[in-house]
């Protein structure tokens, strides 16, 4: 299996999307570009990451469609990174990330970085996860079901 193609014989969505997104340096550049990051230099500058990884993780997220490539908006010789709407959806993933980090991986003195939303300027509510009737649903609420591809 290579880095851009998922596992064949996966079943499991959790596992064909970890295949893709799963290792650090991709969420992370998937986060720099919610920040706004668009340049291959900007990237490396900002995670101190090899050139060699950052430069193949980019590849493979254009590969399955989470970034397009396009020409600098500035009307440079520059590349940017820009994410799809694939990429764009990724972003509830990354805010519970953030937020579960948030609640267990710091103690009330540490400094931290925040999500703030641009149009109160408060942090976000914690994302839930909700049943079709809008309760919340906590694991044991929940179960996984096999389907086949084309029936109900």
């Amino acid at each position: 299996m290579s880095e851009t193609t998922p596992s064949p014989n996966s079943e499991c969505p959790v596992a064909r999307t970890l295949d893709i997104i799963g290792d650090r340096w991709s969420l992370m550049i998937i986060r720099d570009a919610f920040d706004g990051i668009r340049r291959f230099s900007e990237f490396q500058k900002s995670l101190g990451v090899a050139k060699n990884i950052l430069a193949s993780r980019l590849k493979a997220l254009v590969d399955v469609g989470v970034f397009d490539v396009q020409p600098a908006s500035d009307g440079s010789a520059y590349k940017e990174y820009v994410l799809t709407q694939k990429g764009q959806e990724i972003f509830p993933i990354v805010v519970s990330l953030r937020q579960w980090g948030e609640r267990f991986l710091f103690s009330a003195q540490e400094t931290r970085s925040v999500l703030l939303d641009n149009a109160s300027g408060e942090p976000l509510m914690p994302i839930e996860v909700r049943a079709s009737n809008g309760q919340k649903l906590q694991p044991w609420d929940c179960h996984r079901v096999r389907r086949i591809a084309g029936e109900p």
